[in-house]
């Protein structure tokens, strides 16, 4: 029993040096192409090691050098990092009958979509998820160009008066769709992963626990042997 103990306590062990030892990565959308239009617009490109596409308004794909500065704003929970430089697709909103969707190549776990510049001072812009989706506000605060600050939110919907943040999905998607009904000038998304471990990271918790298995064995033979 002691020595039943003493490998669990090492599997467990094992278990959480990798853990600590994670460094979660965050992979973002790079768009590579598209076509612009305020209610039939399209854009599709990489997502990790899959794909992602996406229809409905799009005034501007990949615009804005600096749309995700300072990084800090855009990072909080699991996203490690914001998204790249100019990537993104710009809304204008003010159509409520418009659907604008995300799709993956396949389901994507707690996915997360990053906002800039939403509504201004004056003017509350939304994002109207669809479908009641669980997510949670992570980030958040001032843009380099615009200022601003963190998001907020009321049920499915996610709401900004110059507001700048990420909005991080729980669960497994295979698609996320939107309304944006209220028209401001000028505000972008994009869409990543968070939170997936690096490979090296999967090999400590594969090591640390082929290594339990070799005692474990190790053991039943030293037993058999008496």
């Amino acid at each position: 029993m002691k020595f039943r103990n003493l490998f669990a306590g090492l599997a467990l062990a094992a278990l959480a040096l990798a853990a600590s030892s994670a460094n979660a990565t965050t992979a973002w959308a790079n768009w590579t192409s598209g076509t612009t239009g305020s209610s039939s617009g399209t854009a599709s490109g990489t997502l990790g090691s899959g794909t992602v596409s996406y229809t409905g308004e799009n005034e501007c794909l990949n615009c804005d050098a600096s749309n995700w500065s300072p990084a800090s704003t855009w990072t909080g929970g699991s996203v490690t990092s914001a998204p790249p430089g100019n990537s993104g697709i710009q809304l204008w909103g003010g159509n409520g009958s418009v659907t604008d969707t995300i799709t993956f190549s396949s389901p994507v776990k707690d996915p997360v979509i990053a906002i800039v510049s939403l509504g201004q001072g004056g003017i509350n812009a939304s994002f109207d998820f669809i479908g009641n989706p669980t997510f949670t506000l992570e980030g958040g605060g001032p843009s380099t160009s615009w200022g601003g600050s963190g998001l907020t939110s009321i049920g499915s919907n996610v709401y900004g008066s110059e507001g700048n943040g990420l909005v991080q999905f729980l669960g497994t998607y295979s698609s996320i769709s939107w309304t944006n009904p209220t028209y401001e000038y000028y505000y972008a998304f994009t869409v990543g992963t968070a939170g997936v471990p690096e490979p090296a990271s999967w090999s400590l918790v594969i090591m640390g626990l082929g290594g339990v298995g070799a005692a474990l064995r190790l053991r039943r033979r030293k037993a058999l042997a008496a």
